[in-house]
């Protein structure tokens, strides 16, 4: 499972799935290798001072004896209530909760000597004191400055005596599968624990927020060590130990931290505003697949699809229309969906930038003038469970895609309980063998467009699917709203008779 690294206040641990991104190594970079040190006792011995363990407390509720539970709607429940009530007890049977304070541990790092600090968000979630403990012993109240729960980063400060040792910030990007690399740390509250390993794989997407882009170390990280720095063998951060993949709690060789590319950006931000202002676009995007990337005429599946655009955002004013494929964005290319919330938020606010788009079979440029970002919009997948079928009208089979098709009228709207006024094409039946099935198309979608046009009636469809066949596609690009909103689907085309 998939721990944050340390936080007893937490009783919870977390499972993700692991999207494993290798990279490749060339010949003429294994030739360049940097030998492995003899000892890191020197790189030790200068970082050691600039790393800080940090502990938090704050007041929680704790309830007394047993808890009582009953199924909902069980007629015992408010009996048994009521019973415990009139005995001066609360809540589902038990005790009324008691407050008590309780405490966390965790790691930190020092990266200015007028007393920055960098740590984990989930280090100091919720508490309402925080000390830092240096390496010489002493202890200061720490002031929460910023913090940012989307990268899991937070920046503290506090009043030193005198300058403190810091360190400073390397360069994440450059950093390859195969270095070494050091975490010091407080695992378990053993504070000034230094551990080395490598980096074992990067761009690891844990599903802990939207920009996950973790770097992957077998250097031994166990709870404790989150915010904790890991260093090159330059004693550089080239990121915060933030989480642990472990069946058992503690270190199995698989611990992931936030690149500096990503922290360092979120630090200056907590900083200068006491929050992160990020670039946003407006535009609802989606994965684009090999059937996808078929449809629309790319050579392969590269960039992310526009699967919405918001109003009035800076995305529909510089022309950005649903159906687009962003293949760069102010010069950095988006290999992939995940890229680009990345490269955005990324990008100053208020820049104009020129953005790549894959529109109509040739590649075209827009220009944008970016926005800030105030709410996340994430793009999500569709997924429906209504399977029950129901007599329509104007209805067809299109065998090609193994769905039947009807348009919308009252009896629909009320079965498959579409908002008043919805118009068009329903998809009333998915053969459970047919790729559009695979693809998660739902009985219940509406058709809004086939290859690139819109449609209003069954024909419109049957005409398009036809037209596609005849022009000996392999697949045909719709778009379809599901209950989670419009998204683009590469449907295959089957020729079977």
């Amino acid at each position: 499972m998939l721990d944050a690294l340390y936080n007893p206040v937490r009783t919870k641990v977390t499972a993700a799935l692991v999207i494993v991104l290798l990279g490749v190594t060339s010949v003429s970079q294994i030739a360049n290798a940097r030998p492995a040190p003899e000892s890191f006792a020197d790189l030790a011995e200068k970082l050691l001072p600039t790393v800080v363990n940090i502990s938090t407390s704050q007041m929680v509720a704790e309830r007394q004896g047993p808890d009582f539970q009953f199924p909902p709607g069980s007629p015992f429940e408010d009996l048994f209530r009521d019973f415990m009530d009139r005995n001066g007890q609360g809540g589902q049977g038990g005790p009324a909760p008691q407050r008590r304070r309780a405490t966390a541990l965790g790691s930190g790092f020092i990266i200015s000597a007028d007393g920055y600090i960098v740590t984990n968000n989930h280090v100091i979630d919720g508490a309402d004191e925080i000390t830092v403990r240096l390496h010489d012993g002493d202890t200061l109240d720490a002031e929460l400055i910023g913090r940012d729960p989307k990268t899991d980063v937070a920046l503290l400060k506090v009043e030193p005596k005198e300058d403190l040792p810091f360190v400073k910030w390397g360069d994440s990007d450059s950093a390859r599968i195969g270095d070494w690399a050091m975490a010091i740390g407080n695992p378990f509250g053993l504070g000034g624990t230094v551990t080395a390993g490598i980096i074992s794989a990067r761009n690891r997407d844990i599903n802990q927020g939207p920009y996950d882009d973790f770097i992957q170390t077998d250097a031994s990280i166990n709870r404790g060590n989150s915010g904790g720095p890991l260093f090159n063998l330059d004693g550089d951060v080239i990121g915060i130990n933030s989480a642990i993949y472990s069946p058992s709690g503690g270190s199995v060789g698989i611990g992931f931290a936030i690149p500096a590319g990503i922290a360092q950006s979120v630090v200056e931000q907590l900083k200068e505003y006491g929050r992160t202002r990020r670039g946003w676009l407006g535009v609802h995007i989606q994965t684009v697949t090999e059937d996808i990337a078929d449809s629309v005429g790319l050579d392969e599946a590269t960039g992310a699809m526009v699967a919405g655009v918001s109003e009035d955002g800076p995305a529909q004013e510089a022309g950005i229309k649903q159906g687009d494929v962003i293949l760069t964005f102010d010069g950095k290319t988006v290999e992939s969906m995940r890229r680009l919330p990345r490269i955005v938020a990324e990008t100053k606010i208020g820049k104009e930038v020129d953005v790549v788009i894959w529109r109509d079979g040739e590649k075209q440029t827009v220009q944008v003038e970016l926005g800030e970002l105030e709410e996340e919009v994430v793009a999500t997948s569709a997924d429906s469970s209504e399977e029950e079928q129901a007599p329509v009208v104007a209805e067809a089979s299109i065998d090609e895609l193994g769905v039947k098709i009807a348009n919308v009228d009252e009896s629909l709207r009320q079965r498959h309980n579409l908002a008043e006024g919805t118009e068009g094409v329903i998809i009333t039946e998915v053969s459970g063998d047919s790729y559009a099935a695979e693809k998660g198309v739902r009985p219940g979608d509406i058709i809004i467009e086939a290859s690139h046009s819109s449609v209003d009636s069954v024909d419109d469809v049957v005409d398009a699917v036809k037209a596609a066949v005849d022009d000996g596609k392999r697949t045909i690009l719709m778009l379809i709203e599901t209950s989670a909103g419009p998204r683009y689907f590469g449907l295959t085309i089957s020729t079977e008779e």
